[in-house]
């Protein structure tokens, strides 16, 4: 089978510091510069998980996520790899560290049109050990919510104009499945 536009020559159409937009045949997509990654922790304890609240440029609103931060930028240098990353973006953005560690795997975030990976990792075994709320400039707020209570805490924030990010499905999903009731 063939696959249109596969072997098209890749065309880099602009690049900034974080972000590079690329041409392939037909299609335009986004990349991030650099070759750097995301971390992403899906950071849960005692049916509760940790979510983090920031505002989002790109969506002119705040935003409900999972801890995240990139790998190998400049925070983390050239030998940043995902667990080290999570490590640092947990502490940083929650206050929170883990006993336990378990990477899950690689993920594309939105293949249509993003070429992004991130890597998933639960943590475990929470520790509060700091402040939290992420750099000077973020204005982090973190939420501990409970599983049983998801669904709602979900449409609550809806309610409040504040998105929700794609990868909070993960908590959602056994809802979405029928595995459990609201």
């Amino acid at each position: 089978m063939s696959t249109p536009d596969a072997d098209a020559p890749e065309e880099i159409t602009w690049q900034g510091d974080w972000i590079t937009t690329k041409k392939r045949g037909r299609w335009e997509y986004v990349s991030r510069a650099r070759e750097i990654r995301a971390a992403v922790i899906l950071a849960v304890e005692n049916g509760k998980i940790i979510l983090v609240e920031q505002y989002r440029v790109p969506l002119g609103m705040r935003c409900l996520e999972l801890p995240a931060g990139l790998i190998g930028d400049d925070d983390g240098g050239a030998d940043d790899d995902p667990l080290r990353a999570a490590k640092r973006e947990l502490l940083e953005e929650t206050g929170y560290e883990a006993r336990n560690w378990e990477v899950v795997g690689e993920f594309f975030s939105s293949p249509g049109m993003v070429s992004e990976s991130f890597t998933l990792l639960k943590a475990t075994g929470l520790v509060k050990s700091g402040p939290g709320g992420g750099v000077e400039g973020e204005d982090i707020v973190v939420h501990r919510v409970k599983l049983s209570e998801f669904p709602g805490i979900l449409d609550d924030f809806r309610g409040g104009d504040v998105g929700i990010d794609t990868r909070l499905l993960i908590a959602l999903g056994p809802y979405l499945l029928g595995e459990r009731t609201a």
